[in-house]
Order: structure tokens, then C-alpha cells, then sequence
């Protein structure tokens, strides 16, 4: 996605109720999510002026997603990752357009990544 190699992002895993404070602090939605995506330096994908940077912060809630059950938690949690760094990269899924992009993106990311594992 053209985004400078030594650019930076963390991840961290954390609680139910330390996702539902942080839901309701940043989101002002009640209740726990399963990822929650804090971008820091809008660094955008094919962008030529982006240089080293800080991409965000992605927080995950390994106990929320499990009980997505969609797929075993290893593999929510690579889908959930994937989510919040499009989310990092300016990618949305509030209008149907933009949901259908974000969302084969995602698609096709998980794919390519899981290929070569």
C-alpha cells in the first residue's frame, strides 16, 4: 500500500473493560467492541509524501472477539487487525460504497497475507 517501511504502529491487547472505557471515552458508545483504531500522523496509503511516521494505535479484545464465532480466534484476530489499519489509513465503512471498498481490500489483504504463512 506504499506506506514508508519505517513506519510505526502498536498494537495492544487488552480486557473487556478496559475496551468499554475506551469505547465510551473516544467512541461515546456504550458497551465493549472487539477493535478499536486511534490513527496518529494521517499517514494515507500511495501517498508520495509520506515518510517515516506514526501510523496509530490498534486495540483488540481477544475476549470480545471470540465470541464473534464467525472463525477460531487466530483468524478473527488477523481480520480485526487488518480492519484497524485500513481504519488507520483513512478506510471507512460508514457509507455502502465505501464498506464494499474497505471491505474487499480487507479481503484481499487477509488472502495474500494468509498465503504465505
Amino acid at each position: 500500500m506504499q506506506v514508508h517501511p519505517d513506519c510505526e504502529l502498536n498494537i495492544r491487547l487488552v480486557s473487556e473493560p478496559e475496551i468499554t472505557e475506551l469505547h465510551i471515552k473516544w467512541m461515546d458508545q456504550p458497551g465493549p467492541t472487539d477493535v478499536l483504531s486511534f490513527p496518529m500522523d494521517e499517514i494515507k496509503p500511495n501517498s508520495k509524501s509520506n515518510g517515516p511516521g506514526i501510523v496509530g494505535d490498534i486495540v483488540l479484545c481477544p475476549a470480545f472477539a471470540e465470541r464473534n464465532e464467525k472463525q477460531n480466534l487466530t483468524k478473527e484476530l488477523e481480520l480485526l487487525t487488518v480492519h484497524g489499519v485500513l481504519h488507520l489509513l483513512g478506510f471507512d465503512h460508514v457509507e455502502v460504497k465505501e464498506e464494499e471498498s474497505m471491505f474487499k481490500l480487507q479481503d484481499e489483504l487477509l488472502e495474500k497475507w494468509r498465503a504465505t504463512r
